[in-house]
C-alpha cells in the first residue's frame, strides 16, 4: 500500500499567517469605523484562539499565542474606540494571558502598559500606575529605550490624572526618565512589538497631555507645537488630540481671563467632534462631552453651537 501524504496542522507559517491578518485589519483602522472593523476582528481573535488551543502542544504554540495576543490587543482597541469599556478589558485581559504563555516579555509588557493607558482615560490612574509597575517588572532591570521611555511617559501621565498632592512633582520626575532614556540608546533598533522607536516627538505629546492635566495650559500648547511638527495622527487620533488642545485653550483663556479664548477652544472642539462623528468614534464624543462638561464659563453662541453638534451625536 502507498503511504499516503500528510499535512501538519500546525507549522511555521500558523503565527505569521494570523499575524498577518492582524496587520491588515490595523492598516483598515485609521480610516474606517471601529464597529465596521470591530466583527471581523473579534472573529479572527476567535479563530487564531482555536488553533492556539488546537495546537497547545505543538512546536509552534508560543508564536501562535503571542499572534492571539496581538490580534486581542487589537480588538481591545477597537472596543475602545466604540467606549465599550467591559468588552475591552475582557480583550485586554486574553492579550496579557496570551503574552505570558507565550513567554514573551516585551508584548506582555505592550499589552501591561495598553492596558495601563485605558484605566488612565478611564479615570482609574491609581490602577493604572500598579499596571506600569507590573509592566516594568516584564521587561527587566536594562530595558530598551522605547519601552523604557514609553512607560515612563504612561507614568507621568497616571501622576497628573491623579489629585494626590505633589502629582506634578511625581509627574516631571517620570518624564525626566523617559528624557534620559531616550538620549541613552538612540542606536538600537526598535523592539516588536513597538513599530516606530520612541522620539522626543513622542515625549512632546505626552508632556503636553500631563501638562493639560495640571493645567499648564502655555507648556501644553508649547509641547503639543514639539509633537506635530514631525508626524500628523490619523483622524480619529487627531480628533482626541484636538480636544486636548482645546481643553489647554480654555484654561489660558480663564488664566488670562479672555472669553474670546473659549470661542476659539470651543471652536477646536466642533471640529473635533465633526471628526469623531465621521468616525463614529465613541471615545471621542466621550471626550468632547468631557470637555463640556469642565467648562464654566458663559454660554457664547460657540458654545451654543458645540452644544448642538453634541447633542446630534445622540439622535
Amino acid at each position: 500500500m502507498l503511504p499516503l501524504p500528510t499535512h501538519a496542522e500546525f507549522d511555521e507559517t500558523t503565527a505569521p499567517t494570523l499575524t498577518a491578518i492582524t496587520g491588515s485589519q490595523r492598516r483598515l483602522d485609521p480610516t474606517t469605523p471601529a464597529r465596521e472593523l470591530a466583527r471581523g476582528v473579534v472573529a479572527h481573535v476567535e479563530l487564531a484562539d482555536r488553533r492556539y488551543n488546537q495546537g497547545g502542544r505543538s512546536p509552534f504554540a508560543s508564536d501562535i499565542a503571542a499572534a492571539v495576543s496581538e490580534a486581542a490587543g487589537f480588538a481591545a482597541w477597537l472596543h475602545t474606540d466604540m467606549h465599550d469599556i467591559g468588552t475591552a478589558r475582557t480583550y485586554y485581559r486574553m492579550a496579557i494571558n496570551r503574552a505570558r504563555q507565550a513567554g514573551h516579555d516585551l508584548l506582555t509588557a505592550y499589552m501591561l502598559g495598553s492596558l495601563a493607558t485605558f484605566e488612565v482615560e478611564a479615570e482609574d490612574p491609581d490602577l493604572g500606575i500598579a499596571l506600569i509597575a507590573e509592566a516594568r517588572k516584564q521587561i527587566g532591570p536594562r530595558p530598551h529605550a522605547t519601552p523604557s521611555a514609553w512607560l515612563a511617559s504612561l507614568e507621568a501621565l497616571a501622576h497628573a490624572a491623579t489629585q494626590r498632592e505633589g502629582r506634578d512633582a511625581r509627574s516631571t520626575e517620570a518624564l525626566l526618565k523617559a528624557e534620559h532614556a531616550i538620549e541613552e540608546d538612540r542606536s538600537a533598533a526598535t523592539p516588536w512589538p513597538w513599530v516606530f522607536p520612541f522620539d522626543n516627538a513622542k515625549l512632546a505629546g505626552y508632556r503636553a497631555l500631563v501638562s493639560v492635566r495640571l493645567n499648564l495650559p502655555s507648556q501644553a500648547l508649547t509641547a503639543f507645537a514639539e509633537s506635530l511638527t514631525s508626524t500628523q495622527p490619523a483622524p480619529k487620533q487627531r480628533a482626541a488630540v484636538m480636544l486636548e488642545v482645546a481643553t489647554a485653550v480654555r484654561q489660558g483663556g480663564e488664566q488670562d481671563r479672555d472669553t474670546s479664548q473659549a470661542d476659539e477652544a470651543f471652536q477646536l472642539g466642533i471640529d473635533a467632534l465633526k471628526i469623531g462623528t465621521t468616525y463614529a468614534s465613541e471615545r471621542v464624543i466621550q471626550r468632547a462631552r468631557r470637555f463640556r462638561r469642565e467648562y464654566s464659563g458663559p454660554t457664547t453662541p460657540k458654545v451654543r453651537e458645540f452644544d448642538r453638534h453634541l447633542r446630534a451625536t445622540l439622535l
